[in-house]
């Protein structure tokens, strides 16, 4: 029978892994970027009409005013979307960013497994014990924060507002 310090220890770990696995989750389905953009001619200053596009992961909307012919509302999916356009770097990005994600979701899993088989284990055993708990929990912190990066890196550096919108 684990100790009760142990158990505590370990059964709390468990419980803030699940807490931001949970977080993770809900930032997963919201919104991630907007962009607005003019419409213009070529050779012309005047602009016609505009562009709003919204981003979650997965899915995007686009609502057009007057761009390029004529205004409407579209709902896509983002990967087949950017496999339409002929740049490649965004749809690259793009699908690093949701793979990035998936490995966070993978090692805050295998931190909370770890957690709980040591909550319940023998008292003077542990498996990885809180060094596996450590490798795994930040781990999957880094692959977040270098997810966020190369998603924004995708939306402000490629033109990839730009090409959705002309397709």
């Amino acid at each position: 029978m684990p100790s009760a310090k142990k158990a505590l220890h370990f059964m709390s770990s468990a419980l803030v892994t699940a807490t931001s696995v949970g977080v993770l989750g809900f930032c997963m389905s919201t919104q991630w970027a907007e962009t607005t953009m003019e419409c213009t001619t070529k050779g012309s200053s005047f602009s016609n009409g505009s562009a709003v596009v919204t981003l979650t992961l997965f899915e995007g909307n686009m609502n057009r005013i007057l761009c390029p012919l004529f205004g409407g509302q579209d709902k896509f999916q983002v990967i087949p979307k950017l496999a339409q356009t002929t740049v490649v770097t965004p749809i690259v990005l793009h699908t690093l960013v949701v793979c990035l994600l998936a490995l966070c979701l993978l090692f805050s899993a295998c931190s909370i497994l770890i957690s709980l088989y040591n909550s319940v284990s023998n008292p003077y055993e542990t498996y990885m014990g809180p060094i596996g708990i450590y490798v795994c929990s930040s781990l999957s912190a880094c692959f977040s924060v270098v997810a966020l990066v190369l998603f924004v890196v995708n939306v402000i550096v490629t033109s990839m507002a730009e090409d959705l919108v002309q397709l």
